[in-house]
């Protein structure tokens, strides 16, 4: 008997796992449908020698310290600052749009923020009501940066129209008039020392902790026994498809070395005018290995395989919010993470909310426990 289940072995499942271990001294059974731990940040070293992030490139940033706090007791850190270029009109230029790529888009001297704050202006298009990610960019740059930068991405990423999304898509790429050109201005920018798996690793390193691999779900929830459950799959899957399909962007990777110490000057370059894929990733950039050959994965959105992103449309969030009144019935079962909340999380908000859940799941218990023994083997 197990005092938990925890379905999934990224960060939303191990972070809980472990707290559940080390605070609570329960055990805990975690069980993942891929062959290894660590969600869609696990990385491993590829033939040639190299890390690689096996499912896209995964950089760690947050305004947190208790976030950083809490991860540093399981690996430490290696400075960051990622950095993006958009290949546009034959040029590398600077994403997040700021001075340095109008200047050289447009062969302007822009010298201040001021000065590319009014040159912004003149090309932002008025837009009565912001709804969609068209509306956000349109009322920031214009339509001009928005056909060059915007729209072609996101209709390779997303399979839609940025006329057609939430605007929050697009909402989370700044526009900047400095020479600003790292990707995030969070406060704590780095990458795990080791990797994202070693960190894994140590955070499941614990004698309360088992991880089962290669199990699905639906295949061993009524042969192995427990008390109560954590949930970070898709929370359609969950509950049968009962209501439909929640929609999800896929990715497809492509990996790739090539026998050349660099091949790209930073570690990601998107490809909004150009290619079938979006970009691509050279992952010596964030890793900081020193190696003579270099791995690349090439990246292409698809509407069908691994649920990765969900798509922010309203009948979307409707229909989430079915799904959702049915998880809040739910006595002893909770839904953490990304595709259990349809929300597009980054790793330090799904590390977050992880955090926040041990809070209410330990103060409920503790709550029961201090009741009695009786009203203990009701909740259980």
């Amino acid at each position: 008997m197990f005092d938990w289940l925890i379905v999934g072995a990224g960060f939303a499942g191990s972070v809980l796992a472990e707290r559940l271990a080390t605070q609570r001294g329960e055990r805990v059974l975690v069980i993942d449908k891929r062959n290894h731990i660590g969600g869609n940040a696990y990385d491993r070293y590829d033939a040639a020698g190299v890390l690689m992030h096996q499912y896209g490139p995964h950089i760690f940033h947050t305004n947190s310290q208790a976030i950083v706090d809490y991860l540093s007791a399981f690996t430490e850190w290696r400075p960051y600052e990622h950095r993006v270029l958009a290949q546009v009109d034959g040029q590398l230029l600077p994403i997040p749009i700021n001075r340095t790529t109008l200047n050289k888009l447009y062969g302007l001297s822009l010298s201040t923020d001021e000065e590319a704050e009014a040159f912004l202006q003149t090309l932002a298009e008025p837009v009565d009501e912001i709804r969609t990610s068209e509306d956000v960019v349109v009322s920031r740059v214009g339509r001009e940066l928005y056909e060059k930068f915007f729209r072609g991405y996101t209709r390779k990423q997303w399979g839609v129209d940025p006329s057609e999304l939430d605007k929050s898509v697009t909402a989370r790429v700044p526009t900047r008039v400095n020479e600003d050109d790292r990707y995030f201005a969070d406060q704590f920018q780095c990458m795990p020392a080791g990797g994202y798996t070693r960190m894994f690793e140590k955070m499941l390193d614990h004698p309360g902790i088992k991880v089962m691999l290669n199990a699905r779900f639906e295949e061993i929830r009524n042969i192995i026994p427990f008390r109560r459950m954590i949930f970070t799959g898709p929370v359609d899957e969950y509950y049968g498809f009962r209501f439909g399909r929640l929609p999800y962007r896929s990715l497809q990777f492509e990996h790739v070395t090539l026998d050349k110490p660099w091949h790209q000057p930073v570690g990601v370059v998107n490809y909004p005018q150009t290619e079938d894929y979006t970009r691509i990733t050279e992952y010596k950039h964030l890793t900081g290995q020193e190696h003579s050959r270099t791995s690349l994965t090439y990246e292409r959105s698809a509407a069908e395989g691994e649920p990765y992103y969900p798509v922010p449309r309203p009948e979307n969030a409707a229909l989430y919010k079915q799904y959702e009144a049915l998880a809040e019935q739910e006595k002893d079962v909770w839904f953490v993470g990304r595709l259990a909340t349809y929300r597009y999380y980054n790793m330090d908000q799904v590390v977050g909310q992880a955090l926040a859940t041990f809070r209410r799941i330990h103060t409920a218990l503790s709550e029961v426990e201090s009741a009695g023994p009786a009203a203990l083997a009701a909740a259980n």
